[in-house]
């Protein structure tokens, strides 16, 4: 059912060139790699057939905008089978980390395998459209999630989690029990045209509180939705406000991706945009620093 799925555009191949100068061994903490599905073929319970973004472009793009490092985060589009991002990872020459799908069950010989070709960590979603965390089958999920990040600790693997902003506060409690750091997407999905004075921005807030806790400052296209923009002159400008309110708190507890492709996205972002907003998110040099170099050399270990 799946392969008769329409081919979906999720990123602008002509990004516009930033002006801002990246720091040397800047690091983009979340992005995804799409096939080639020759190669890789794509899951067939997949809900959308994005168009190929392998890793040769990713690469491209990277070197265009001064990115000399990489979080490769495992999508959906290719479920569990971590081949593609195995694959970009060995070419990479070890500036290409990953971060896997996997079953809470995974075998331990398995997890091993992973965190010595690269593997930095393991995701979850708890996102509607994928699945959540509702009913009994999800309190077991989260439970058996949990159990998994004592045998991460052993194998200097972390979880990262990916949910709907209103789960926030269920879902904390059982984040605090991990073993491991907690790494939250896309600053837990809140809606940038709510505010900072949300409930669930304060509870995001709140979670950070513990050092256990990291947050992505990406996704502020995703969270700010206000596209055509309500005003051109700034683009995303309630998403920046809130990564720039997280960073200027916790400035060792952020670290920003791109999220290239772009996957399940209402519109098509230009990269070099949300590049040239890290000015903005990061306004002082040391802050650039930290989210872009310090923080992801401290939770990613590139060699």
């Amino acid at each position: 059912m799946s392969e008769t799925l329409k081919i979906v555009q999720t990123f602008n191949p002509h990004p516009s060139q930033p002006s801002l100068k990246l720091p040397k061994g800047a690091c983009d903490a979340h992005v995804h790699v799409f096939g080639p599905r020759a190669v890789f073929p794509f899951d067939p319970e997949r809900q959308s057939t994005p168009q190929d973004a392998p890793k040769e472009l990713l690469f491209k793009w990277h070197k265009q905008m001064g990115i000399e490092r990489c979080v490769i985060v495992q999508s959906m589009v290719h479920a569990l089978d971590n081949r593609v991002v195995e694959d970009a990872i060995k070419a990479g020459g070890g500036n290409y980390l990953g971060v896997a799908l996997l079953s809470p069950h995974v075998s331990d010989a398995e997890l091993q395998r992973l965190a010595a070709i690269g593997f930095k960590g393991v995701r979850f979603n708890f996102m509607k459209h994928l699945g959540g965390a509702q009913g009994e089958a999800g309190v077991q999920r989260l439970k058996d999630i949990i159990a998994l990040t004592h045998r991460l600790k052993t194998v200097g693997m972390h979880l990262q989690v990916h949910f709907e902003s209103s789960l926030i506060h269920e879902l904390s409690k059982s984040f605090e029990q991990s073993a491991v750091p907690v790494v939250i997407d896309h600053m837990a999905r809140v809606d940038a045209k709510l505010g900072e004075h949300h409930e669930d921005f304060a509870a995001l807030m709140k979670l950070l509180s513990n050092p256990l806790f990291h947050v992505k400052v990406s996704g502020i296209d995703r969270i700010d939705q206000s596209v055509p923009f309500d005003d051109p002159a700034r683009p995303y400008f309630r998403g920046i406000a809130l990564a720039r309110r997280l960073v200027m708190t916790y400035p060792d507890q952020c670290v920003w991706g791109s999220d290239w492709p772009h996957p399940n996205h209402t519109h098509i972002p230009d990269d070099g945009v949300l590049v040239q907003a890290l000015e903005q998110i990061a306004p002082e040099p040391e802050l650039m620093q930290k989210i872009l170099v310090d923080n992801p050399q401290r939770l990613y270990g590139f060699k």
